[in-house]
């Protein structure tokens, strides 16, 4: 982080979730812990997972649209891979640790997710670093910090993926999700 860049800023708060993802995605790799364990770290990395799409659905792919030449190619690219991700994620979202297919989904999330963060790393968190103000990311970044307290912890692949609609149903499909979550003590 330069000292220019704030903790908060777009760039830090994407960067610290993928760190937060990844070290989950090395727990569940090593292989320890029992499967009532493993089942929970699952949980765990989905409800992140959705809840950090959700907010770069909302703040930070609309701000590429608006600030970056090929931002539309870009947004749109990043949308399909959450898509592909929130398809997988639900599938996984329901089988125990001991399911034949739990393993399977799970190696195919870590794989997607990992080739997407690498994708934002590389190239569209430096463009907008560059493309936008100090100010601009800072505001970006408590956006997205603010978007993750209310969006969803399940996926939901049908749900709208772009503003206006998702800024304004996410909202009521994550305190529907913390309901559930609360009731059927998946804990976060």
């Amino acid at each position: 982080m330069t000292t220019a860049q704030s903790e908060h800023d777009l760039v830090s708060v994407i960067i610290s979730d993928h760190r937060e993802v990844e070290r989950v995605f090395t727990e569940l790799e090593s292989g320890t812990g029992s499967p009532e364990h493993r089942k929970r770290l699952v949980e765990h990395v989905i409800t992140e997972l959705v809840r950090h799409s959700v907010a770069e659905e909302q703040y930070m792919y609309p701000a590429a649209r608006k600030a970056l030449p090929d931002g539309d190619e870009i947004a749109d690219h990043e949308l399909q891979e959450h898509a592909e991700a929130e398809r997988v994620m639900k599938e996984l979202d329901g089988l125990a640790p001991g399911d034949a297919r739990f393993d399977e989904l799970l190696g195919e999330l870590m794989a997607d997710i990992r080739h997407h963060i690498a994708d934002e790393e590389r190239d569209l968190l430096p463009r907008l670093q560059s493309a936008c103000s100090a100010e601009e990311l800072r505001d970006l970044g408590e956006k997205v910090l603010r978007a993750k307290e209310s969006a969803p912890t399940r996926p939901h692949p049908s749900a709208p993926d772009q503003p206006p609609a998702n800024r304004i149903l996410d909202p009521g499909a994550g305190m529907i999700d913390r309901l559930r979550d609360k009731l059927t003590g998946r804990a976060h």
